[in-house]
């Protein structure tokens, strides 16, 4: 992936997570990364395929990075719970899955599907390390949660409260 294709899907990602689907433009995006709107368009024809190519991006990301923890020790909940964690923590933004997931209904269907891939991702490795069904969607719901509520709140600690149950 080119330097000018990774700085396009960062930026969209953190206007998604900062303002969902809708937070964010073609025209914005090359405003900040210093480039043409119509060059924006070369490597993405639509907001839709853009918005896609990041999701997909970030669940694998964030995949990884739950992975990274589980190497260091961490068992999957925790290390669930610490990759949520360290990401409000850098930023204070939503999950950018969270985000799209929450207005799933009104997003075109290929944003919503890769919306609904982390989520679906997320139950399938909590499963596969021993939890049922109900677990892992207390889990992810859990984590999601705090983090929207520390976002409403403006409080980083709120997610440590409400997830110290998992830990």
């Amino acid at each position: 992936m080119s330097e000018k294709v990774q700085a396009i899907m960062d930026a969209a990602e953190r206007m998604i997570r900062q303002g969902g689907y809708n937070g964010f433009s073609f025209r914005e995006i090359a405003a900040e990364v210093g480039i043409k709107s119509a060059s924006v368009h070369y490597h993405f024809p639509t907001k839709e395929a853009l918005a896609a190519a990041v999701a997909h991006r970030y669940t694998d990301r964030f995949g990884d990075a739950v992975e990274a923890e589980k190497s260091s020790g961490l068992n999957t909940v925790a290390a669930w719970r610490r990759v949520f964690q360290r990401s409000f923590a850098e930023d204070g933004r939503m999950c950018l899955c969270g985000a799209l997931g929450a207005a799933s209904r009104d997003l075109p269907d290929e944003v919503a599907a890769e919306a609904k891939r982390f989520f679906e991702v997320g139950i399938e490795r909590l499963m596969a390390s021993g939890m049922t069904r109900e677990e892992a969607l207390k889990v992810l719901a859990t984590l999601e949660g705090a983090m929207l509520m520390s976002s409403a709140l403006g409080d980083a600690s709120s997610f440590d409260d409400a997830t110290k149950e998992l830990a």
